[in-house]
């Protein structure tokens, strides 16, 4: 498979402060990772920015000015009690928007059967109307509602493994029933949603919680009997994965305890339903994931198995 890589250098300016755990050295410690010999197949772009008018398909205006308002010229500011700005955050949220965007137009162009998007600040837990979790803009979100209107796609899901669950992302889809979202995810954990019981208006929203000290058995079995039979019921013209890895046991902001081999496990099975129904089209883009190490292998074994036929 022809594998896209979007990244850009300003999204690890974006600083968060000393001991934020949403810190550059994550961005630097996935790319790091990706410069193995092991990747030289992945075809590496820049991440444009992306328009106002692609993140207000999913935030009211009022919102994104309220965010580049908030941006200092030096120094930090926070948004909420977790997310912070300081002076390259405004660009790096545009170009993190901006690489999802611009692989779905890669992806439906076909110029390549899929991507990753190494970006910061991340964004499923961004709701329309506000930044939470470290997140500023929903990027997972602006990218299925830009497939849609750029590309006329109709039914899209995103599919979303990190620890946290995407509150972002279920605000933005909850009453769209061409629009589904299926994230497993720790409970109870920040940031307190995410119950099976939260179905969206129309049961397009699919939420798989899993209890503290989960590992490999239990979210291969949700996966085999939840995640991958809803999202082939549900037939997708277009896949994004949300693609967190702070569900890795060495991670310090959860308790579960997946591998790395059961992130490239995961994405083998949504590529093999993406295959049948979505003519293989997916775009992946990096959520959490706050031990180096561990962020590092399991975005490698990620790509990798984006990169395998």
């Amino acid at each position: 498979m022809t594998t896209l890589l979007y990244s850009h250098p300003i999204c690890a300016e974006h600083e968060t402060g000393p001991g934020h755990p949403e810190r550059p050295a994550r961005l630097r410690a996935v790319l790091s990772a990706l410069d193995d010999p092991a990747f030289a197949a992945l075809e590496r772009r820049e991440a444009p920015l992306a328009e106002r008018a692609q993140i207000e398909r999913v935030h009211p205006s009022d919102y994104v000015e309220a965010v580049f308002a908030a941006v200092p010229g030096s120094g930090t500011a926070h948004l909420d009690g977790d997310t912070v700005v300081s002076p390259a955050s405004g660009e790096a949220a545009l170009r993190a928007a901006g690489a999802v965007t611009a692989a779905v137009d890669a992806v439906m162009a076909g110029e390549a059967d899929n991507a990753f998007c190494a970006i910061r600040p991340p964004g499923h837990h961004a709701e329309p109307d506000r930044a939470m979790g470290f997140c500023i803009f929903s990027n997972a979100a602006i990218g299925a509602l830009h497939a849609r209107a750029a590309h006329r796609v109709h039914r899209i899901a995103v599919v979303d493994f990190d620890v946290h669950h995407g509150n972002g992302t279920q605000a933005a889809f909850w009453d769209d029933p061409d629009l589904m979202l299926l994230c497993s995810h720790q409970m109870p954990l920040y940031p307190g949603t995410g119950s099976a019981g939260e179905r969206g208006a129309h049961g397009n929203i699919v939420n798989v919680p899993l209890p503290p000290g989960a590992g490999s058995e239990e979210f291969r079995e949700i996966y085999r009997h939840v995640v991958i039979p809803r999202l082939r019921a549900f037939d997708p013209d277009f896949v994004i994965i949300s693609a967190g890895f702070d569900a890795h046991y060495a991670d310090p902001l959860a308790g579960l305890n997946f591998t790395e081999a059961d992130f490239a496990w995961a994405t083998s099975e949504i590529l093999h339903v993406a295959e049948h129904a979505a003519r293989g089209r997916v775009v992946s883009t990096l959520e959490g994931g706050y031990d180096l190490d561990g962020l590092a292998r399991s975005a490698a074994a990620h790509v990798g198995a984006l990169l395998r036929p």
